[in-house]
């Protein structure tokens, strides 16, 4: 496929078919994500592909635990959106009710998807440079989303969808237990994968990039 295409159609998948993704297919796209940038190529990421039934079923119920309270809240603020008045804040309600339910069916149908991919980090690896401006610290993650993305891209380069969750690295320690992942490895994301059960979409629906991205500083957007 096209890079550029593989880039604007690589979605959150909710629904996927109860097939198995071949395990040559995830070699095939391991093989490739392994090149993303990683800090001083220290490599600390590493990948389990998670099959079994049981695994799956026990990932799922922790899963479910944060996601029916946000599930709660999200269902709660919809039905305040729509029923505001004006065509747009009608429109967006609709829009988001509708990613809502979808969401919810991805989730309670977790067990069933046919692989749950772990993202595992080495953290002594990783080297952030941001530990001390007293916020949240984000550097880190540069040694780790662009291979995990990576991931995702080369997988859809194989017609295989994907969502990537972190709801589940709130379980990390019943998570490694589980899995049996070394001490020295975090949990940094969980990416479902299948194949979908509905089309790539065409479209999808993201900020334009007048509103992301900017020359010299934030008063001046980028045009084309």
């Amino acid at each position: 496929m096209d890079l550029i295409e593989v880039m604007r159609s690589q979605p959150a998948n909710r629904f996927y078919k109860p097939d198995p993704v071949p395990q040559e297919v995830f070699y095939k796209a391991m093989d490739s994500a392994r090149f993303g940038p990683q800090g001083g190529n220290r490599q600390p990421v590493r990948f389990l592909i998670v099959t079994d039934p049981d695994k799956r079923a026990q990932l799922a119920e922790w899963y479910m635990q944060p996601w029916s309270v946000y599930y709660e809240q999200a269902s709660a603020a919809g039905e305040a959106l729509e029923a505001e008045s004006g065509d747009a804040k009608a429109t967006k309600a609709v829009m988001s009710k509708a990613s809502i339910v979808a969401a919810n069916d991805f989730a309670e149908n977790l067990a069933s998807h046919p692989a749950i991919i772990v993202a595992c980090a080495e953290l002594e690896e990783t080297h952030p440079t941001d530990t001390d401006l007293g916020r949240l610290s984000i550097v880190g993650g540069a040694s780790v989303y662009p291979i995990v993305q990576n991931l995702c891209l080369a997988l859809r380069n194989e017609g295989v969808a994907t969502t990537l969750t972190t709801l589940l690295c709130l379980f990390e320690p019943q998570v490694k237990e589980l899995l049996g992942i070394p001490e020295q490895y975090a949990t940094a994301a969980h990416i479902v994968a299948g194949y979908p059960a509905k089309p790539f979409p065409t479209k999808l629906t993201r900020h334009p990039v007048e509103e992301i991205a900017f020359m010299d500083s934030f008063d001046n957007p980028l045009t084309a």
